[in-house]
């Protein structure tokens, strides 16, 4: 089923809910369809078309958010999906610093990695082995990277994703931002 983009009346990103979600919201007259995917929604009596981005009409405070949690999806996710050591399809999660010889389980010391590398990598650091990550571990940050994270992504979206660091979040798990249109002057 597909998702939508749910903006708060500031048009902050709030979140990704499913499409049945957002057109209850619509329906309800509780948000406002900004952006529509294209596709139909058929009643016995109407066709409602189905919405991409909604924004809510009410202002909804939304309570400190505090780092984003380290878990195994949100890690793929930073990571692309990609081995940081080789580059393969990451299938299992490393520690740069093995937690047998004192590294932490934290953003910062976490990567993605293939099988193989992550066998034999094993409990050793990587100057034994000569290996270079290919980017360097860091938590990720800002309200673009919770929405890009969930893994739902729709080009769509970026217009209202980029003012809060989406192209920066994009880079950084290795995939293009969508081009924008430049403005004629």
């Amino acid at each position: 089923m597909p998702h939508v983009l749910v903006l708060n009346a500031s048009y902050e990103p709030l979140g990704v809910v499913p499409l049945r979600r957002a057109l209850v919201l619509v329906l309800e007259n509780k948000a406002v369809s900004l952006e529509e995917s294209g596709a139909f929604l058929h009643s016995a009596t109407r066709a409602v078309p189905a919405p991409s981005v909604v924004r809510l009409k009410r202002f909804v405070r939304v309570p400190y958010r505090g780092p984003v949690p380290l878990t195994r999806r949100a890690l793929f996710a930073r990571d692309g999906g990609r081995c940081m050591y080789c580059g393969a399809v990451a299938t299992s999660v490393d520690h740069v610093v093995p937690r047998s010889r004192g590294g932490q389980h934290a953003w910062d010391n976490v990567v993605a990695a293939c099988r193989r590398c992550n066998h034999v990598k094993a409990d050793r650091h990587l100057v034994d082995l000569g290996w270079r990550l290919r980017h360097q571990p860091a938590p990720p940050s800002g309200l673009a990277w919770r929405i890009i994270g969930t893994g739902h992504r729709d080009p769509c979206w970026m217009p209202y994703l980029q003012p809060y660091g989406a192209e920066d979040a994009l880079d950084r798990i290795g995939l293009p931002a969508p081009a924008t249109a430049a403005v004629a002057s």
